[in-house]
């Protein structure tokens, strides 16, 4: 089994352009460029849906992204709060 291809973003763009101005047949364009016809259709939808490629990998969710975040504002919080005491102990200790 090969090694997984990837295509850099200005390839991506320079093919999908050529898909919807050349006039030609995305079959003919794809045996060209060197990559399978859905691909191409793959990527002038990905193209029109998001306006950008999105990248490989989960893609993670807002909602998701802003609990994790709440998360770690709490806990970083509650550190900087611990702190806060510790040093007014320690302050008032060494007076």
């Amino acid at each position: 089994m090969g090694q997984r291809q990837r295509f850099s973003k200005e390839f991506k763009l320079e093919a999908v352009q050529l898909l919807k101005q050349s006039g030609r047949p995305a079959a003919e364009l794809a045996r060209e460029l060197g990559i399978p016809r859905n691909r191409l259709y793959k990527w002038a939808a990905q193209l029109e849906a998001h306006g950008t490629f999105p990248g490989s990998g989960r893609q993670a969710n807002a909602a998701d992204e802003l609990t994790r975040l709440k998360r770690e504002l709490a806990r970083v919080t509650e550190e900087r709060d611990i702190l806060k005491k510790a040093a007014a102990y320690f302050a008032k200790d060494l007076s």
